[in-house]
């Protein structure tokens, strides 16, 4: 009987003995503690987006002023990025997420106590919004850096699927949540949460160890630093036609969701809620994509990404006919699934073929590429608008996507790029060592 042997040390075996639950392989200790934080920070965030811009509306402000408030973070974004990957790449990056964090949680403390307490002007408000929008131009080359570093292995797909599904859940929590505390409790509260989230992410971000990551030599300087990080990138043809690529999908699918969508949500669809669910309908489809790629790994990684960026311009499309709102809602979550594909194939790609001591400036550069066009963007759709129409605007954007997507097809190194495997690895090293057996010493020092 089991009760009998229960004390004879003889009969257990080391199978019989319970096993100490453990972590995957790739979910090391700093991607456990990137994955915490970024999941408090997309909780705080994107409630505090919506509590940005109704603590604007609260405080007298129309929508013009809205528009402003968004300007004033999107601008720094932009101006401060490329600085910010130089610096990311030159100084521990933690160290530079600890400090964007915490010049974000100081300014939206400020923010929120303004709004709690007295009556924000918009120059107040403009400028914190612009004091978070420069903490994230730092934050997130070193951010994205950082994760790269911290996956090894065949299983690096997984892991940053997995990594960007707890962060897209979180910013579709985040943004519920915050819709119903602004309406429980008013703006104020959620951007003094939003304050707090980013005070207990920069602490867990305290904790990241580095001590693998090699020092780095003297270099020549801050542009220095960026020419190696622009010769990385347009050294690379696949990298920055999809840089390219990007400036214009971002930007049209931008203007479109941020200008269009709620003119024919208002229109013809019946409102704002409509037009919420859309957008979590492509937040929940951005969750089921990154689910998708924690089992498939494409052999072409950047071929399949890129065959699934053409969804992207169903969107504007099914505003321009209009569909009607389950119809619109299922094409937003299809597009979901589909960037998400490509994110995680894009990521596997950098984290790849970018080497260690680069990847934050690489990453600055493809943010700045993918945001650089954003802001005239949106500032021009209203004028297109009157221009050409509101239908024709939107047929126009879904083009665009089509056709720049269709281009980039047409790099080999798009098309062929193909994802590394150990086996693939261990091979090519094994050339290597035969290559150079065979040239001999004077082969090797030439």
């Amino acid at each position: 009987m089991a009760g009998d042997d229960s004390d004879s040390p003889e009969v257990t075996s080391p199978a019989a003995a319970p096993r100490r639950v453990r972590r995957p392989e790739w979910a090391g200790r700093n991607y456990v503690l990137l994955t915490a934080a970024a999941i408090v920070t997309n909780l705080g965030t994107h409630g505090a987006l919506i509590a940005a811009a109704f603590a604007v509306l609260d405080a007298g402000g129309d929508g013009g002023d809205v528009g402003l408030v968004a300007a004033a973070r999107t601008l720094p974004l932009v101006l401060f990025l490329l600085i910010g990957g130089a610096i990311a790449d030159r100084v521990p990056r933690h160290r530079v997420m600890v400090a964007a964090n915490a010049l974000n949680c100081l300014s939206q403390a400020a923010f929120a106590f303004l709004v709690l307490t007295g009556d924000p002007q918009l120059w107040q408000m403009m400028l914190l919004t612009g004091l978070c929008g420069a903490g994230q131009a730092f934050f997130n080359p070193a951010a994205e850096g950082m994760l790269l570093s911290s996956v090894s292995g065949e299983q690096a797909n997984r892991a940053f699927a997995l990594f960007r599904m707890a962060m897209h859940g979180a910013a579709i929590g985040g943004a519920a949540l915050g819709g119903a505390l602004i309406a429980a409790v008013g703006p104020g509260w959620v951007l003094a949460i939003d304050a707090a989230a980013f005070a207990l992410a920069g602490a867990l971000r305290a904790f990241l160890d580095v001590s693998h990551i090699a020092p780095r030599e003297p270099g020549g300087g801050m542009l220095s630093d960026l020419r190696e990080g622009w010769q990385e990138v347009i050294g690379r043809p696949w990298l920055w036609s999809i840089v390219l690529q990007f400036s214009v999908v971002v930007a049209v699918v931008g203007a479109a969701e941020a200008v269009y969508g709620p003119l024919v949500a208002e229109d013809e669809l019946g409102g704002a809620a409509p037009w919420g669910l859309a957008l979590a309908a492509f937040g929940a489809g951005t969750v089921g994509g990154a689910l998708v790629m924690m089992r498939w790994k494409p052999r072409r990684l950047l071929l399949a990404g890129t065959l699934c960026v053409f969804p992207l311009a169903l969107p504007s499309a099914a505003l321009a006919v209009p569909l009607p709102v389950s119809g619109l809602a299922a094409v937003m979550f299809f597009s979901g699934i589909a960037i998400e594909v490509f994110g995680v194939s894009w990521m596997t790609a950098l984290h790849q073929e970018i080497p260690e001591e680069k990847f934050s400036r690489v990453s600055a550069y493809d943010w700045f590429g993918s945001v650089a066009m954003l802001p005239l963007a949106t500032a021009v759709a209203g004028p297109v608008e009157s221009l050409v129409g509101r239908h024709e605007a939107l047929w126009g954007c879904a083009a665009l996507v089509v056709l720049v997507t269709a281009a980039v097809l047409f790099v080999p190194d798009v098309r062929n790029l193909t994802r590394r495997t150990h086996q693939v690895a261990k091979a090519e090293a094994a050339a290597l060592a035969v290559s150079a057996d065979a040239e001999g010493p004077a082969g090797r020092l030439g």
